[in-house]
């Protein structure tokens, strides 16, 4: 049966372009602005290069993170039916309405040389967390993995648990149920959370900047960068963001014309 479309009202139609236009004209100014007769020595300069290495480890190493810690929670979540689940679930979802300074600082509380953990790190093993490497992969994967965890547990809880037990009846045990049933099934949201984790992490500034700093080279990532440089060099600011910009639309159009129509399927 086909539904006949509403015509829109002009008040809602006025109002729905003033929207996109709000949404529209800051990244139609980025990309006016944009030295483009410039980009390629802006984007192949020491600052970017090492900016961008850096990013990368750093997002894909959290990513990495969120996956091998997130997944199993995503399962439990949406298994277990134990008490306190939701608010295991709450917790983790926490992050996603979080000032990302306030969780910098939460974790300048908890893994600094004086945190609640990160005194016994450093006393112990000499871990210093805070103003380093390490500390940019842990605020990344501290943020972005809620994104993971959400996409990951909506699948479990709506995937068909007859197959599950159509293979346990044929005698595969639970982790052969799990890697040959189970994963397979959510994997296109399972690749669809580890995108918005990757990308969640690649973009990544308040928690960052509040708990590792901005140290070139070591802790300084493309968004950092382009911080530092909105006050010495707008040209490379702009460029940088750029790079940001690209990377986020290829996500969502990776997202959008494979993963999330796959797992929709």
């Amino acid at each position: 049966m086909r539904t006949t479309r509403r015509a829109t009202p002009l008040p809602i139609g006025i109002l729905a372009t003033v929207g996109v236009a709000f949404l529209a004209i800051p990244l139609l100014g980025l990309l006016l602005r944009t030295p483009w007769s410039r980009l390629p020595e802006l984007l192949t300069s020491p600052v970017a290069t090492e900016a961008l290495r850096l990013s990368l480890i750093c997002s894909l190493a959290a990513t990495a993170i969120a996956v091998l810690v997130g997944v199993p929670l995503a399962w439990v979540l949406a298994q277990s039916r134990l008490p306190g689940t939701t608010a295991v679930r709450a917790l983790v979802t926490l992050p996603l309405v979080l000032p990302p300074v306030v969780g910098g600082v939460a974790l300048l509380l908890a893994f600094g040389r004086r945190g609640v953990v990160g005194q016994y790190l450093y006393d112990w093993f000499g871990v210093q967390l805070p103003f380093s490497t390490a500390g940019v992969i842990l605020a990344e994967a501290f943020v972005a993995m809620p994104f993971l965890v959400i996409t990951v547990e909506g699948a479990l809880r709506s995937a068909d648990p007859r197959y599950d037990e159509a293979a346990a009846t044929l005698g595969a045990g639970r982790w052969t149920v799990l890697r040959r049933v189970t994963l397979p099934l959510i994997a296109p949201a399972l690749i669809a959370g580890t995108v918005l984790a990757w990308a969640r992490a690649l973009g990544e500034f308040g928690a960052t900047i509040t708990f590792a700093g901005n140290l070139p080279g070591v802790t300084q990532t493309l968004p950092l960068a382009v911080y530092a440089a909105l006050d010495t060099d707008r040209d490379a600011a702009i460029a940088l963001s750029l790079v940001l910009l690209v990377a986020s639309l290829a996500v969502l159009l990776l997202l959008r014309d494979r993963y999330l129509r796959a797992s929709s399927s």
